[in-house]
């Protein structure tokens, strides 16, 4: 019975272990290569969402403080994919992400990924 209750607690444990890993390289504050706006990328969920932390500029574009500009980010294979939302056109795209050490790419894409558009960032 101890044993069996040790497993139980040991397979909790892990799976519990499982996304915190897997999602430590994209999770963190990210400033854009232009120096024009910072993100959060945190937990949400099962997944890892994306929330403008910082504008050079408020008020030039569209863009707000807070807004969820990634959402439903899940590990696939060597990157991450989930829906990307762009304040200045207003649309939501298929989203892509890939970390390198301090990089990060971003990828928006529409009509099934023949239009795509792409984002450096680094850590902070």
């Amino acid at each position: 019975m101890i044993q069996l209750r040790a497993a139980a607690l040991a397979a909790v444990f892990s799976a519990a272990l499982a996304f915190p890993a897997a999602a430590s390289d994209i999770v963190g504050n990210w400033q854009r290569s232009d120096g024009t706006s910072r993100i959060r990328m945190s937990p949400c969920g099962d997944a890892v969402c994306g929330h403008i932390t910082w504008l050079r500029t408020p008020g030039a574009s569209p863009a707000k403080v807070g807004q969820r500009v990634f959402s439903n980010m899940k590990q696939d294979g060597a990157g991450w994919s989930g829906s990307a939302f762009n304040p200045e056109d207003g649309k939501t795209y298929t989203g892509k992400a890939t970390v390198s050490g301090g990089s990060m790419t971003t990828k928006g894409c529409a009509l099934g990924g023949l239009i795509c558009k792409s984002v450096s960032w680094s850590r902070m």
